[in-house]
């Protein structure tokens, strides 16, 4: 077993994406069944290699001198599907640690279980984070019952990530494959935030339809910050854009959701709008480092 620690020049860096998949495992295991995956491309329009190694994610980072937080999610009750390893994904990062930083998944709905993996990874693994995805792993986050979970985060000093809004994870299947949106409304996640201000909260991507009431959280919460994830930019709704620019300038986090999204094509539509100059480096990696509690 091998620890992460970081190794990453941070004053060197260009970007932190804050906001990537590993879709595939060592054993060849995918993170989602065939019919999901399948679908995603579909909503996505994917044109490039949707399951990247680990290796090969490093390497794509590394080229453009920017870092990635990595991660998969742990959906297993809910869809059946199993995970793929998230403590490769932690010992693989260790191994690259100059440009990648692993996130952790658990699995809500296993209760205590949840907690000690939790733990586990990063006690034993170092991982820096927590990937949540309330649609998929089929859990309502302000429900008590979950309160456990953001306890040992507020105990462990480490961000939770959250996915909010409408997902490509089972869209256009009957039913959505029995995905349910609502319980990726970022309010749910204000009562989090109020409960546990300790705890570092992301809300990923552009909470459409809800993109107001995140806003408002963001701006409300001193705990909650937004990452711009799973758009491209040119789709950001306006007054996104505006907070971005404004009020939630040292809120809002560079996040491509790669390999569904390429960075490059993420960071040329970013060209597009129109952020001011010194706000730039604020979304790309100030902010970012804030919210992994790195000291600049």
């Amino acid at each position: 077993m091998t620890r992460y620690e970081y190794g990453i020049d941070f004053d060197a860096l260009h970007a932190i994406d804050m906001h990537t998949h590993v879709e595939i495992d060592g054993c060849g295991h995918r993170s989602l069944d065939d019919t999901l995956m399948a679908a995603s491309e579909k909503y996505f329009k994917s044109s490039e290699e949707r399951t990247p190694t680990i290796q090969s994610m490093a390497e794509h980072y590394r080229r453009r001198n920017m870092a990635a937080v990595v991660f998969t999610v742990d959906a297993q009750s809910a869809t059946g599907h199993a995970p793929n390893s998230v403590e490769e994904i932690a010992e693989l990062a260790a191994e690259h640690n100059d440009v990648l930083i692993p996130f952790g998944s658990v699995d809500p709905l296993q209760g205590k279980a949840a907690v000690k993996r939790l733990r586990r990874l990063v006690d034993d693994y170092g991982v820096k984070g927590f990937k949540f995805h309330p649609s998929m792993q089929g859990f309502e986050p302000n429900n008590r019952d979950f309160y456990p979970i953001y306890e040992a985060l507020t105990e462990a000093g480490v961000p939770a990530l959250f996915h909010t809004g409408q997902t490509g994870i089972g869209a256009g299947l009957p039913g959505g494959h029995g995905i349910k949106l609502r319980y990726s409304d970022p309010m749910l996640l204000d009562d989090v935030a109020a409960d546990f201000p300790e705890l570092t909260i992301v809300l990923a991507h552009p909470s459409v339809p809800w993109v107001d009431a995140q806003i408002s959280i963001a701006t409300h919460k001193a705990n909650v910050y937004i990452d711009l994830s799973g758009w491209s930019p040119k789709y950001f709704p306006p007054q996104l854009v505006r907070a971005a620019n404004t009020m939630l300038r040292h809120k809002v986090l560079f996040g491509s959701d790669f390999p569904v999204i390429q960075v490059d094509r993420w960071m040329h539509d970013f060209e597009g709008l129109d952020i001011k100059p010194e706000v730039t480096p604020l979304v790309f990696k100030d902010n970012a480092m804030s919210v992994l509690g790195i000291k600049a």
